[in-house]
């Protein structure tokens, strides 16, 4: 047999061949759709951990690089922010539509620039324009109940007669939560649908969700100002900026608008002496420059998200997660989850 010896003009045909190959898929990624895992259950029962979603960035349009100089596929590092273009996006504002499961750059991440910031996956539960607020645990938009709450999960107490082992967790697929007392309390975060079958069983001597009251003052609760006695289970009102909205400033709302001036407007902010001074200037109200959106985990007491941190800028939003590739049960050893493959995300 004839050994085959590269020439160097076969050399160079395999570096073009493997270099358009990299660019189509760098393109493809940038600008069509990416596959992401699921790293956390704030979006149980939607999304699960273990799961791969599908980023369909066409949906709200792709948005354009920010930092050039970066090394792509490896998030927060290698990359240089010498160069960073004005955000841009085709197609124009995102068209996102309320309920719809959006992926976004954590927007707390000032170290990094908006385009190598965490992603994020929540539910967009009020749009630019909104009024919202939480009442019991339920959401409200311009006064209308939009939450579904079969669909969502929230922490119950429950007492037992018996000692609540692994094989019932397993059984009842419960993945966050536990016993909480020696006189068989426990916590777990369930649906209404599963908290309902759990009541009916004789173990089970009480179950109660476990919600916070009205006035109960959650320090760590955006926009963390003891004026504002808000919980993430009655929260609000809450208005959402739009861009183009011109807002009052005063020493008392300040905390609902420091941000969104500051860092994700780039203007310089004073407070001095109860008056409040944008880029050096005396100001009583200020202009919003983009719009911005609230989100929300469906798993309501264990998700961090709008609630904490407070709006989501809309240049961080990346796309809408459409569908589950694949899915894996690491949590119980169980293997591919076969019944969430290509499952539609709702």
């Amino acid at each position: 047999m004839k050994k085959y010896i590269p020439t160097k003009h076969s050399i160079i045909e395999w570096f073009k061949a493997i270099g358009i190959s990299f660019v189509c898929v760098l393109m493809i990624r940038t600008f069509l759709f990416e596959i992401s895992p699921v790293g956390s259950p704030s979006m149980e029962k939607s999304l699960m951990t273990g799961d791969y979603m599908f980023i369909n960035k066409l949906s709200y349009g792709p948005r354009l690089l920010k930092t050039l100089f970066s090394i792509p596929f490896i998030n927060q590092s290698y990359y240089s922010d010498v160069v960073s273009l004005p955000y841009m996006r085709l197609f124009g504002s995102p068209d996102v539509e309320r309920n719809e499961v959006v992926v976004f750059n954590y927007p707390m991440e000032d170290e990094f620039p908006v385009d190598h910031r965490t992603y994020f996956v929540k539910r967009c539960v009020a749009l630019p324009g909104d009024s919202f607020k939480i009442a019991d645990g339920l959401v409200y938009v311009n006064n209308k109940l939009i939450d579904d709450e079969n669909s969502l999960q929230f922490n119950y107490h429950l007492k037992s007669d018996k000692v609540l082992d692994s094989v019932f967790t397993s059984q009842y697929n419960l993945v966050e939560g536990g016993k909480i007392s020696d006189n068989n309390d426990y916590s777990f975060t369930l649906t209404k649908s599963l908290a309902d079958t759990l009541r009916s069983k004789t173990f089970i001597t009480e179950i109660q969700k476990n919600n916070e009251k009205k006035e109960m003052w959650d320090e760590f609760v955006f926009p963390f100002n003891a004026h504002y006695k808000w919980n993430v289970d009655n929260y609000g009102y809450l208005k959402i900026p739009s861009k183009g909205d011109t807002v009052k400033l005063d020493s008392v709302n300040l905390c609902i608008y420091e941000r969104i001036i500051s860092a994700y407007e780039g203007n310089t902010l004073e407070l001095k002496s109860d008056s409040i001074f944008i880029n050096g200037e005396y100001k009583t109200s200020y202009v919003i420059k983009q719009n911005y959106y609230f989100m929300m985990g469906d798993n309501r007491h264990n998700s961090q998200d709008s609630r904490h941190w407070g709006f989501v800028p809309e240049d961080h939003i990346i796309g809408k997660a459409t569908r589950i590739i694949f899915s894996n049960d690491k949590l119980y050893h169980k293997g591919i989850r076969w019944d969430r493959l290509f499952q539609g995300i709702k």
